[in-house]
């Protein structure tokens, strides 16, 4: 229960986690970058727009355009409009005509502009520096004044204005579709243009929705350069048939870097738009109908951070593949739904949600991790109760906890230790008392086993019995097994005075040890399985222990001959055995000579 309102709570966190953060746009330049990699996707750009460019060749012909007469623009237009027939639909001038330059060319593109009778020609609004805020608490700059072309020319001529918007990093991704400077509705430069076309085409107006700061997105149909763009001067030089420019939009402008006007757009990598290619996606957007207006944040952070939380709820109750599904589909939806949406005009935030989504993955990853090594700490921590805790390292350093059924043959050193007197004392002594004396001699024989790094291989009991070289190959093991033998009796000679000062009974230790082949491994079945070792070895030191007195360590033959430069013994002599048709050479150990192996 304490794990589900733990969970439950972590779910809640994550959910407001995501809703501050899309409400916030908490990491706008990223939330860009994603943005700009699904919603600017090359769609190909219109043939009904072609732009005349002020480009490098023209600037070599005709010298810098602040030196030029208007005329050249008034020769534009009378090329463009000859024929009635193949006239285009609108002209629109990416050009401040701002102020007088002489006035012959000033009154010649004026009348021009008035013989053609569709011409649009850019303003631009200056905005103040100081922001101010509207009645919903909006923060905007409101207009200072407006440049607008000459007035013979402005007569004649739809003015309407040029200015974008960069967001943050200096990148254009949206317009502003309404403004308004002395109580008069300022248009759009592509918007005018836009509504000219529809009435020399007969075409319906797109209603154009924008957000409460009167922003609209821009969604790119070209990258730089995708536009079809004729040279200025190739066109006055009569070197284009002007044919090409029957019943479509021409826009003119800047084609030069030198003309410092282009400008970051989303989907232009490292190069950037020239102004009068922004302004032709813009308008071909006008006449796809393709803007889209950022969604409710609050609304899209509430849907998204409660699917969130759900997942994170999920990935803290469910196995690693699963999560690993069902973090990519998450990922995957959120993505889709936000080209989709966008695609329909609503723009939302893209990578909040994937981004909590990813980060509550590998939080969930990592705290698993984390308490299945808890866990398995505390597996091994109990497991060192009954195998020598150097062993218990060696496996955990290994990572090989893989148990199945099944045996080897290995040549190991057996060790049973039973207490002697223990049956008598037990029925004249209480119950706790019995299980306090048994408990100090089990643990003294458990401590002197994994000091001599023996595996206790089981309690029967008052005996125990453990082996030496199994399951990990161990050094020197017939040695170490006649030293914890005898650490076994000599630590009984203490307990024996403690036990016999409290209870007035003394107990001691008998211990046979034998070595030799056996089989070792995985006895049992798949659900309930004893590692242990069997074979005529086990049997020999479990009847040598049968044998042997109170403080007595009674080894075999075999085992006497492996370690008999480091022991002192006296020959017990040939005994029988159960079990065995032939007696065995016994050997009682009386003091350990030999230096210890570590």
């Amino acid at each position: 229960m304490k794990s589900i309102i733990r969970d439950l709570l972590e779910a809640v966190i994550v959910w407001l986690l995501v809703l501050l953060m899309t409400i916030s746009n908490l990491i706008s330049p990223l939330d860009y970058i994603v943005k700009d990699a699904l919603y600017q996707r090359p769609r190909g750009v219109s043939g009904d727009i072609k732009i005349i460019g002020i480009d490098e060749r023209t600037l070599e012909e005709l010298g810098p355009i602040g030196t030029w007469s208007r005329q050249y623009y008034a020769d534009l237009l009378e090329l463009l409009n000859a024929d009635e027939a193949s006239k285009p639909a609108v002209v629109g001038f990416d050009i401040i005509f701002s102020g007088n330059v002489d006035e012959a060319g000033d009154e010649a593109f004026a009348n021009a502009a008035k013989k053609s009778g569709n011409v649009v020609v850019a303003s631009q609004l200056i905005y103040k520096e100081k922001p101010e805020f509207d009645a919903d608490g909006v923060k905007y700059y409101p207009i200072d004044t407006i440049i607008y072309p000459y007035e013979a020319l402005r007569a004649e001529v739809t003015c309407a204005y040029t200015n974008v918007s960069q967001d943050s990093d200096r990148t254009v991704r949206r317009v502003l579709m309404k403004e308004s400077y002395a109580g008069q509705e300022q248009t759009m430069f592509p918007q005018a243009i836009y509504e000219r076309y529809c009435e020399k085409t007969g075409q319906t107006i797109n209603t154009i929705a924008s957000d409460k700061t009167g922003r609209t997105l821009i969604n790119y149909s070209g990258k730089p350069g995708d536009y079809e763009c004729i040279s200025l001067v190739d066109v006055l030089q009569g070197k284009i048939d002007t044919r090409v420019f029957k019943d479509s939009i021409v826009l003119v402008g800047a084609y030069a870097a030198g003309m410092q006007d282009n400008f970051n757009v989303p989907n232009g990598g490292n190069q950037q738009m020239y102004g009068v290619e922004i302004h032709a996606n813009i308008l071909q957007a006008f006449m796809q109908n393709r803007f889209s207006v950022n969604g409710n944040p609050f609304l899209f952070g509430l849907l998204t951070g409660l699917v969130c939380a759900i997942l994170h709820f999920v990935f803290k109750r469910t196995k690693i593949w699963l999560s690993t599904i069902l973090l990519i589909a998450g990922v995957a939806a959120n993505l889709i739904a936000g080209v989709i949406l966008n695609n329909n005009g609503i723009a939302i935030s893209l990578i909040y949600a994937p981004l909590v989504l990813i980060v509550s993955y590998i939080y969930c990853l990592a705290i698993g991790y984390i308490l299945e090594k808890l866990k398995q700490k505390k597996v091994l921590k109990a497991f060192k109760k009954y195998v020598a805790p150097e062993i218990v390292d060696e496996i955990s350093k290994k990572g090989d906890f893989h148990i199945k059924l099944g045996g080897e043959n290995r040549d190991i050193a057996v060790l049973f230790v039973d207490i002697r007197g223990f049956t008598t004392m037990s029925e004249v002594l209480e119950p706790e008392q019995v299980v306090e004396i048994l408990n100090s001699y089990l643990a003294l024989t458990t401590e002197a086993i994994f000091k001599n790094k023996g595996t206790l291989d089981k309690f029967v009991g008052d005996a125990t019995m453990a082996v030496f070289n199994s399951p990990f190959d161990l050094d020197d093991y017939e040695f170490r097994a006649v030293c914890a033998a005898w650490d076994i009796v000599q630590g009984g000679i203490a307990l024996e005075g403690e036990l016999m000062e409290r209870f007035g009974r003394s107990v001691g230790f008998g211990v046979g040890v034998n070595c030799g082949p056996a089989v070792v491994g995985n006895i049992g079945c798949d659900f309930r399985m004893d590692f242990t070792a069997i074979g005529d070895t086990v049997n020999t030191a479990a009847r040598l222990e049968a044998n042997a007195k109170k403080g007595q360590v009674l080894i075999s033959d075999v085992l006497y001959e492996r370690v008999k430069d480091r022991v002192e013994v006296e020959e017990v002599g040939a005994i029988p055995l159960k079990g065995k048709s032939n007696e065995v050479f016994v050997y009682a150990v009386t003091g350990i000579k030999g230096e210890r192996a570590t």
